[in-house]
């Protein structure tokens, strides 16, 4: 792939990374969406900015409206799956099937926007899937779980992370700034509604340093989501997700390792293996 497009994917890795690391560095005391609010509230007012032309707000076409808010409720629905999937079926099970989701996107690519991966690619898209399942092992102490809940996180993550590709494909990209901005509005708005039932729920209130945790993982998250969408314009994506994905595990690892002084099992070390086999097939 040429440099310049190539250049928006690694970008886009290390924003998700930085997000994901910057969530290991914040803990909600308080209700916990508080910090997912002061996300979106961030990712909204940076797209609000980043649009050049403000009269599309009002004057851009309809379609850009309806799939920012179909993206906006994919968002915060996959979130509220994941949430009550780990109730019932854990964390390591939820995680693996929520990053298998995946499949969504890749299948969109090939069956409904034609793109045809070659062998070697095809072998590279099976070996992703299959670190990832490594990585994210079941455990012992997981116990039970639901595994139609668990194919329900797979499906909403997957449509979740698959808006950007079709967006790409049929949306208009001089509104993108409006597309991701109408996406985080909505996002937001309806992460109000959660925050305010949780609130009755527990009494638990969402606290400031619960919203400025939340700005702090929403810069990079808004800069990954937007530099995502830039690199599905000109790479396929039976290319850009699996290595999205796969990089990002990869960066995040390496922090763990370096930054956090966390030991990698087996597992891990296995997988990384495969990821970076995977990346190597993926890109010939």
């Amino acid at each position: 792939m040429p440099f310049s497009d190539s250049l928006f994917l690694v970008l886009a890795m290390l924003c998700s990374a930085s997000m994901a690391i910057g969530l290991r560095f914040f803990r909600s005391a308080g209700n916990r969406y508080g910090m997912i609010l002061g996300n979106y509230l961030t990712c909204m007012v940076i797209g609000f900015l980043m649009i050049g032309n403000k009269s599309l707000l009002f004057q851009g076409h309809m379609s850009t409206w309806i799939l920012g808010m179909i993206g906006g409720i994919l968002f915060v629905l996959s979130l509220v799956c994941m949430q009550s999937s780990i109730a019932s079926s854990g964390a390591i099970m939820t995680s693996a099937f929520s990053k298998l989701g995946l499949l969504v996107p890749l299948l969109l690519s090939i069956l409904v926007f034609h793109e045809q991966p070659g062998i070697l690619q095809y072998l590279g898209l099976v070996i992703v899937i299959v670190s990832i399942v490594i990585m994210n092992g079941t455990s012992k102490k997981e116990g039970n779980i639901n595994l139609p809940f668990l194919i329900i996180v797979l499906i909403t993550n997957g449509f979740s992370d698959a808006m950007a590709k079709i967006y790409s494909t049929i949306g208009i990209p001089s509104e993108e700034t409006v597309y991701m901005f109408l996406l985080f509005l909505c996002a937001a708005v309806l992460t109000v509604v959660l925050m305010i039932t949780e609130t009755r729920r527990t009494g638990h209130k969402a606290e400031l340093r619960d919203l400025a945790a939340g700005i702090c993982i929403g810069i990079p998250n808004y800069f990954s989501s937007i530099l995502l969408l830039r690199s599905l314009r000109s790479i396929p994506a039976f290319i850009v997700y699996p290595v999205f994905s796969s990089g990002t595990i990869m960066i995040v690892t390496a922090a763990g390792y370096y930054l956090f002084h966390e030991h990698l099992s087996r597992r891990q070390i296995i997988g990384l293996g495969l990821i970076l086999v995977s990346l190597v097939l993926l890109n010939i």
